[in-house]
């Protein structure tokens, strides 16, 4: 046996990250698709209240705001659409960067 010991460590390894706003840079100019918000079909804006928000939990880049009606940063969103993939009214839906016009 060898008398080779571990080192014990006072805290646990974790692997949480935490998304930043603006880490990257200005990373809306990558976007192919933009998600969109019907505020008809949401939720948070239906009960004018903090519900669901899953588009806020899951948006791995923090575009979205916790608000009612939810916002999103296009400065900063990259078109991954896991918002779209994971709004469970179909509030959010994915349109061509190309075609979009602002209103």
């Amino acid at each position: 046996m060898s008398n080779f010991k571990f080192k014990q460590r006072k805290r646990p390894i974790s692997s949480v990250s935490y998304p930043v706003i603006g880490e990257a840079g200005n990373t809306g100019s990558w976007r192919i698709h933009r998600p969109v918000l019907n505020e008809k079909k949401c939720t948070a804006v239906k009960k004018n209240d903090l519900v669901c928000l899953l588009c806020w939990l899951y948006c791995p880049e923090a575009c979205i705001s916790k608000t009612v009606p939810p916002k999103i940063d296009y400065t900063y969103c990259k078109g991954c659409l896991v918002c779209v993939s994971n709004c469970p009214t179909g509030a959010l839906t994915a349109i061509e960067e190309s075609t979009f016009k602002e209103e």
